[in-house]
């Protein structure tokens, strides 16, 4: 079959076929679909959408484009979750360990970080000698044995999706619920885990700025993720500022290790609690109240800390970081941001501060980019706070050799002060089951 048919029947608002799908998609990975008219598609597609069984097809032919991740050597129920991205998001590293002591196992395999958001393999980089390579023995031994390990995606964990993805993102077709969900998912069913929780961003620091375009996305890979075979839920939370207080690599790392410890920021922990409550659902049928009770013991007896401390030490990680933060990479410089005047915090722009991060040296413009694990920022106030003029609104963590000043102003520029007392929005939006 020709492409430009295809292209032509997308298009037109035509309804695909299998085997039309296959043959783009395979096509374009093996180089004989040029760029041009994959580009074609990807447009015609984001102008005319999918309907679900396109969708699934779509998410189906990029899956078996690779690598597929065979979990049968692990005993018992293995559970992945899968964010959409946001500002301060350090939840993997807190949710795999709260798991495992509640005796779920976590294969997660998880990226880097590009822009303003921040990536979970970035973090644990940050503790000396942690790797996330394992060989595929070594994967399967360290979840049976420890019940969590958290690695980079395999070199050729669907080829489809990494070409595809870069098109989109020259070619202004990102934004298509589509093509979102069909790029998600065909990396989580990849990797033959039972239960997936999905964690959909939603705000100014998310892919998703709207709770209904969020709920459409989540709603379609739940049916994907369904008709795959697998169990999944969704949890819509809130992006429109950042998760926790900590936004950086090292810093974040500590605030995980907080919430670990159990004297976290309240709404990060509110997070992990319906995240982990989820996944139990999945896993041990447990209820709601049941499951979060379960997981509020195994963050105040230590167990779950207990098992970030063996993931750690397993994958080659300096445990004495963990114990004592000083031996964390840490800033050269700090320094404040304090209000300029009266009034109450009424937004704060969440991807303006991850930006900001980004440029103090906590993430990378361009996937070249190095990263200092040691700079950041911590947000001392929050939407609906009352400020008086001179109080800190953020604490900064600098590296002196770099000129800080224009992130500083943007990091300024993202929190908004009004005269008037603002509500700040609940964390959790909504679940989709």
């Amino acid at each position: 079959m020709r492409a430009y048919d295809i292209i032509k029947h997308k298009r037109d608002g035509k309804k695909l076929t299998q085997p039309e799908i296959a043959s783009i998609v395979s096509g374009f990975v093996d180089g004989s679909l040029p760029d041009y008219q994959m580009a074609a598609f990807l447009m015609a597609v984001y102008f005319r959408g999918m309907d679900e069984e396109e969708t699934y097809w779509l998410t189906d032919c990029m899956r078996t484009s690779g690598d597929l991740i065979n979990l049968d050597g692990i005993e018992g129920f293995t559970v992945d979750k899968h964010s959409t991205g946001g500002v301060g998001d350090k939840t993997s590293l807190v949710l795999g360990p709260v798991l495992a002591a509640l005796g779920l196992k976590v294969a997660k395999m998880s990226g880097r970080g590009l822009g303003h958001t921040g990536g979970t393999i970035d973090k644990l980089e940050a503790i000396k000698g942690f790797s996330c390579e394992l060989n595929t023995r070594q994967f399967i031994d360290a979840v049976n044995s420890i019940g969590v390990v958290i690695v980079g995606q395999t070199g050729n964990l669907v080829p489809a999706d990494k070409k595809i993805y870069a098109l989109r993102d020259v070619t202004a077709t990102v934004d298509s619920i589509p093509l979102i969900a069909a790029s998600i998912m065909s990396k989580k069913l990849a990797v033959a885990n039972k239960g997936l929780v999905l964690d959909v961003k939603v705000g100014s620091g998310a892919f998703m700025k709207n709770l209904e375009d969020a709920r459409e996305l989540a709603r379609l890979m739940v049916k994907i993720g369904t008709q795959a075979g697998r169990k999944v839920t969704a949890v819509l939370s809130n992006m429109d500022e950042p998760l926790g207080e900590m936004i950086g690599n090292a810093v974040e790392v500590i605030e995980a290790v907080d919430t670990l410890r159990n004297h976290g920021p309240q709404s990060f922990t509110c997070l992990i609690k319906t995240l982990a409550a989820e996944a139990l659902a999945l896993g041990a049928g447990l209820k709601r109240e049941e499951a979060e009770k379960k997981v509020t013991e195994v963050l105040a007896d230590g167990r779950a800390y207990a098992k970030f401390l063996e993931m750690v030490k397993f994958q080659g990680g300096d445990v004495a970081m963990i114990e004592d933060y000083s031996k964390l990479p840490a800033a050269r410089k700090t320094d404040t941001l304090k209000a300029d005047r009266d009034g109450y915090i009424s937004k704060i722009d969440c991807e303006e501060i991850g930006l900001a991060a980004m440029m103090l040296g906590a993430g990378r413009e361009t996937k070249e980019s190095v990263i200092d694990m040691g700079v950041g920022l911590k947000l001392v106030k929050h939407v609906g706070d009352k400020i008086s003029k001179g109080d800190v609104l953020a604490e900064l963590y600098l590296n002196p050799e770099r000129d800080n000043s224009r992130a500083i102003e943007r990091l300024r520029e993202a929190i908004k002060l009004s005269d008037n007392k603002v509500v700040a929005q609940k964390l959790i939006l909504d679940i989709v089951s």
